[in-house]
């Protein structure tokens, strides 16, 4: 069995809080953290599908570091702070994965750690055919 592969994006909070954006298990299961609408430092403008579209472009990037894609996306959370919201981060999570049509979960909680955040997404994914895949068969 191999080690875990893990993302690490230089994001402050990865090294304040002690995690890595993406794990990358033997198995070939993904799991990438939580995902803000956070691009260089700085909250992305716009409402909430847009910063729908903004997290998960943020997945994206994490799964891309290990050689995956929106395609290989097993399984969606998006957590939003509204329920107003629901249509808008539908919508987005629609024209991303409408071909994939991963197992997914919309949540509504009371906050983010900045208040001008309302969406905030976590993806799991699943290397079928990569060198983790072929060690555990």
């Amino acid at each position: 069995m191999s080690a875990l592969r893990r993302v690490n994006t230089g994001a402050p909070w990865e090294d304040a809080f002690g995690y890595s954006r993406a794990v990358e298990l033997p198995n070939g299961l993904v799991l990438v953290s939580g995902c803000t609408s956070v691009v260089d430092g700085q909250i992305a403008e716009g409402g909430p599908y847009d910063q729908a579209v903004n997290s998960f472009a943020v997945a994206f990037a994490a799964l891309e570091r290990l050689g995956l894609g929106p395609g290989d996306v097993v399984r969606t959370r998006m957590y939003i702070t509204h329920a107003r919201d629901v249509e808008e981060v539908g919508r987005a999570h629609k024209e991303l994965f409408d071909a994939v049509r991963p197992a997914a979960s919309m949540i509504i909680v009371s906050g983010f750690v900045d208040s001008r955040l309302v969406v905030e997404v976590e993806v799991e994914a699943f290397r079928a055919d990569g060198p983790a895949a072929e060690e555990a068969s």
